[in-house]
């Protein structure tokens, strides 16, 4: 693990007194990642006793430094990641998709990320009563499910 480096440490802990985070990536472990896909990506992260890759780490520490964070909308054919920034209000968040959402935006309808896996997808959610209708004042949080109504 490149973050229980001697070398990391001392860096870690010079960052820590300037009140600067720090992140250790092995160049080395991303490389043998990037070569490899599902399983044995994984099988490779546990038998190093790491649970995400240094890119992941990183990408995770980019949206927390830059107080950005991702909701999602799912269709039949697709499901899409938006970024957004932490605090944005339902409808600033449709005018991510497009300006038009966010002119028109009468109501969004949210299932909590967990909640969405936890019972199969959107309909098992439904089903389990976890959907709820949101209006104009609701502030997003990071993963939620969100399907737009507007009218332009």
């Amino acid at each position: 693990n490149p973050e229980k480096s001697e070398l990391y440490l001392k860096l870690a802990e010079e960052a820590k007194k300037q009140g600067a985070n720090s992140l250790g990536i092995s160049a080395q472990i991303e490389g043998e990642l990037a070569q490899l896909e599902g399983e044995d990506k994984q099988m490779f992260l546990d038998d190093l006793g790491i649970t995400n890759s240094g890119l992941d780490r990183l990408t995770r520490a980019a949206f927390e430094l830059l107080n950005l964070a991702t909701y999602f909308t799912a269709g039949v054919k697709e499901v899409r990641a938006w970024t957004f920034s932490k605090g944005m209000t339902a409808p600033q968040c449709a005018g991510v998709i497009h300006t038009d959402f966010e002119r028109g935006f009468i109501k969004a309808e949210v299932i909590n990320y967990d909640d969405f896996v936890a019972h199969g997808g959107e309909q098992g959610a439904k089903t389990a009563g976890k959907n709820r209708l949101e209006g104009k004042d609701y502030i997003f949080k990071d993963g939620d499910m969100a399907n737009f109504k507007f009218n332009v």
